[in-house]
């Protein structure tokens, strides 16, 4: 897999496929920066990849993404806590639960139970890794697999700082459907962690798809698997709505976090392209 494709190699692969392919999303150029942070971040993050090399920088700028992300959860924690004392957002919670419970048949328990299992502990690094490997492999980039990964990685050490901070308890056991589960409730980690990966993959095919059907049918897919399996932790009494709620918020944040770190990453490396062409730095 390499990031300097020779003569031989399809121009569409690599760091040159990437800055062929990967700058537009319908129409819409990645590395054009309108708002004044934006470029000010475009121009600080190109000067230091001119010294790193892009690639180096994508990893530093995830790694703090990460810390300022677990300092999010932190404080979605605190704020939550609050809230919910102060105003009685959980009230939410009870009647929202009962309605599930309301619809649950032996059935619809087990296919419930088999669906969120894709995006436990086991099944969504299994999805992750298959596609990761596949996406890298065909346009022989690392690219890929820096994104899942770090998306991944961002999404478990929020979702294990948001258990430890709040602690908060899951429904009674005897409303739960087996087997159960004895973690802290928020955020739901099943939640948390399908958005984020179902999030980034679906960016990474809408960098190569062309045509607008394809890139609605792509954001809708990954929205409907995410919204499905938060609904499903409810339906089977193994969260809170509450805690859904909080994990879709997490995760979005963690996502744009990831994807803006990629738009950078594009930027620099067109940018350092350009003032050294016969060089493209792939980290």
């Amino acid at each position: 897999m390499s990031n300097r494709p020779d003569d031989s190699e399809d121009p569409d692969k690599g760091t040159e496929g990437e800055l062929r392919e990967d700058r537009q999303v319908g129409g819409r150029d990645l590395t054009h920066w309108e708002t004044p942070v934006g470029g000010w971040l475009a121009r600080t993050v190109q000067r230091i990849s001119l010294v790193l090399g892009p690639r180096t920088v994508l990893i530093i700028i995830l790694a703090i993404g990460a810390a300022v992300s677990a300092t999010l959860t932190w404080v979605t924690s605190e704020l939550y806590e609050n809230i919910a004392q102060a105003n009685g957002i959980a009230l939410l919670d009870q009647p929202v639960l009962r309605a599930m419970m309301n619809l649950r048949s032996p059935w619809l328990d087990s296919l419930a139970t088999d669906y969120t299992n894709i995006g436990g502990a086991v099944g969504m690094p299994i999805v992750a890794a298959v596609i990761m490997v596949i996406l890298a492999v065909h346009r022989r980039s690392w690219t890929p697999v820096i994104l899942i990964t770090a998306a991944g990685a961002g999404s478990l050490l929020m979702t294990i700082a948001g258990k430890q901070l709040l602690g908060r308890a899951r429904p009674p056991l005897v409303d739960a459907v087996p087997p159960y589960e004895y973690s802290p409730a928020f955020p739901s980690g099943h939640s948390l962690n399908s958005l984020v990966i179902a999030g980034i993959v679906a960016y990474l095919l809408l960098l190569r798809q062309h045509s607008r059907r394809t890139r609605i049918l792509t954001v809708v897919v990954a929205a409907l698997f995410a919204f499905t399996i938060g609904v499903s932790r409810v339906f089977l009494g193994h969260h809170w709505l509450t805690d859904v709620l909080g994990a879709w918020l997490l995760g979005t944040a963690w996502l744009v976090a990831v994807i803006t770190a990629h738009r950078l990453y594009l930027t620099a490396t067109k940018r350092t392209a350009a003032v050294a062409p016969e060089e493209i730095e792939g980290g």
